[in-house]
């Protein structure tokens, strides 16, 4: 099972945010987000879900339930949502002839 904690840690650091800077968003002590990482303490629901708005992935993704990532484009124009897709589209496509070629 995935632990919140290891999951806390990795997207923290991959954005390359501070403890402090996280703690910051959510309104919560440096302490509080050592805790969490730690698995010392399980956030509430609500800063669950303001964690998964910051980094931008699933709730279920931070609970284990789910092992991709989402990728919130919801702020975005529907033309530009279709440019993702594309993109998606063309990488899916390249890594299938990488595999197999492999």
């Amino acid at each position: 099972m995935v632990n919140f904690g290891t999951v806390l840690k990795k997207l923290r650091t991959q954005s390359g945010m501070s403890q402090r800077q996280l703690a910051e968003k959510l309104g919560v002590t440096k302490s509080t987000i050592s805790y969490y990482e730690l698995s010392e303490r399980t956030p509430s629901p609500d800063i669950i879900i303001k964690i998964a708005n910051i980094f931008h992935v699933s709730t279920d993704y931070l609970l284990g339930r789910d092992t991709k990532i989402a990728l919130d484009v919801s702020d975005l124009p529907h033309e530009d949502v279709e440019l993702v897709g594309s993109f998606v589209d063309v990488l899916r496509k390249k890594n299938q002839q990488n595999d197999i070629t492999e």
